[in-house]
């Protein structure tokens, strides 16, 4: 399979632990799960950064998004740098071989150019269905703002089943022509608000959702800025009876895009393409939902929104059902593998990921990284900046404004206590800092490249 079609499937702000294959709440996803079953399922992946724009820009260019700029969302009201069209996009690489490249969904990647711009074919975004809405439901409207609600609109014209019409629609099209091609497919949720509609807004009763196992957070030892998030969403006395019809809506939601990714899927067996089709699934960052008592993803780099759902079925080639424990980027190491599944140069040494495709085949990789590094650097509330690195067993977050951040993964999973004052971790920290320092330096954050950063990071007596 040299030419293989790619459908590259990517989700706004859905945790890791929120697919039902990974076994950890009960979330309904019968087609992501089937996708997990036929392919490789990563235990361990990342998002270089859990922000919407630099996580999109950090995958259409193969860097860290600091090396060119792009900090935080366009969106917020910043005025902020965005991957611009003269730098590298590897999506044109896939013109050599005369791929069809479509592009449907979400972009974020820059606020005036579209997928065009960078190597595209065809950008279908979300006017279509803007159009369809104020034709056929100009009366609707919601109330209940970022916590979420019911959508009176009806499933078969939800914003997700519309897209995966279009994406149908563009599959049974493409695969008309003859030709090989390349589709991404970016669905808007579950980002909140989240507003399932139908049979997935009543799939999941408040009173039949777990809480999350971080929900109990005291932030005794922690940054400050934790504390003023839950005043900035008004949150500081949410109960988990308040938070629980919230995360249902969230489970809905995830219930609902999966669905119309099963449309999808349908579509690639309708047109026998499936067999010829290298699908990829993953999401751009994860979402906190009432974890740690906070909400969407901003100045932190817990699990909750670092850790992504990444899922590879290539027929033939990935093992199927494998498990992959390595630990690996989604946005990073997926340009360098598919430019090496398409045997096209690549600029090894330009990209800051690595090929998956050793991992896919279950192969033997010694020298593969034994940690990731996620950063964040701020948004709407204000620029803050945080460096994490994170192994099997610890995490340490190098907070530059406030109190930094350790982590024992075996005895703390949720990440509740807080260990960096802790004097027999010393050694340990100052390990993790000069790991950090170096990782930080060779990709080029420029955070580091200054003396005075330089030593705030490296002096073990920040204790």
């Amino acid at each position: 399979m040299n030419t293989p079609n790619i459908l590259f499937i990517m989700l706004d702000q859905l945790r890791y632990d929120c697919i039902g294959f990974s076994k950890q709440y009960p979330v309904c996803t019968p087609n992501i799960d089937r996708l997990a079953a036929e392919g490789v399922w990563f235990t361990n992946a990342f998002t270089p950064i859990p922000i919407c724009c630099p996580s999109r820009q950090a995958l259409i260019n193969g860097r860290r998004p600091e090396a060119f700029g792009a900090l935080w969302n366009y969106t917020s009201g910043l005025s902020i740098p965005a991957l611009e069209p003269t730098e590298y996009a590897w999506p044109r690489e896939l013109n050599k071989l005369s791929y069809r490249r479509v592009f449907l969904g979400k972009w974020d990647v820059h606020p005036r150019l579209s997928p065009i711009e960078y190597g595209y074919d065809t950008y279908i975004g979300y006017d279509g269905y803007k159009e369809m809405l104020a034709q056929s439901y100009p009366n609707v409207q919601y109330d209940a703002g970022f916590f979420g609600e019911r959508d009176p609109i009806p499933v078969e014209h939800s914003k997700t089943h519309w897209l995966a019409d279009q994406a149908c629609a563009s599959i049974h099209e493409l695969e008309k022509s003859g030709e090989p091609w390349y589709m991404q497919l970016h669905f808007a949720e579950p980002h909140l608000p989240c507003r399932p509609s139908g049979k997935f807004a009543d799939m999941y009763g408040p009173e039949d959702i777990p809480e999350w196992g971080g929900f109990n957070e005291s932030f005794n030892n922690k940054p400050y800025i934790q504390r003023q998030q839950l005043l900035n969403w008004q949150i500081q006395d949410f109960t988990w009876e308040e938070w629980a019809p919230i995360v249902a809506r969230y489970y809905g939601m995830i219930s609902q895009v999966d669905d119309a990714i099963g449309q999808v899927l349908q579509a690639l067996e309708q047109t026998k393409a499936l067999d010829n089709t290298l699908v990829i699934f993953t999401s751009d960052h994860g979402d906190m939902c009432g974890s740690h008592r906070m909400m969407d993803k901003h100045y932190i780099l817990y699990d909750d929104v670092v850790k992504v759902p990444l899922i590879i079925k290539y027929p033939g080639i990935a093992k199927r059902g494998h498990r992959c424990d390595q630990f690996v980027y989604n946005m990073l190491d997926i340009p360098p593998t598919l430019l090496e599944v398409l045997m096209l140069a690549a600029p090894l040494s330009f990209f800051h990921g690595r090929s998956l495709l050793p991992l896919l085949k279950n192969e033997s990789v010694p020298d593969w990284r034994t940690a990731v590094v996620s950063t964040y650097n701020g948004q709407q509330f204000g620029l803050y900046t945080q460096r994490m690195l994170r192994s099997d067993n610890w995490k340490y977050i190098w907070n530059t404004t406030d109190v930094d951040e350790l982590y024992n993964l075996v005895d703390d999973p949720y990440e509740l206590t807080n260990l960096i004052y802790d004097h027999s971790c010393i050694d340990l920290i100052k390990e993790y800092r000069q790991l950090l320092y170096q990782r930080l330096y060779e990709e080029g954050d420029g955070l580091v490249r200054n003396e005075w950063m330089r030593n705030q990071l490296l002096q073990s007596n920040k204790l």
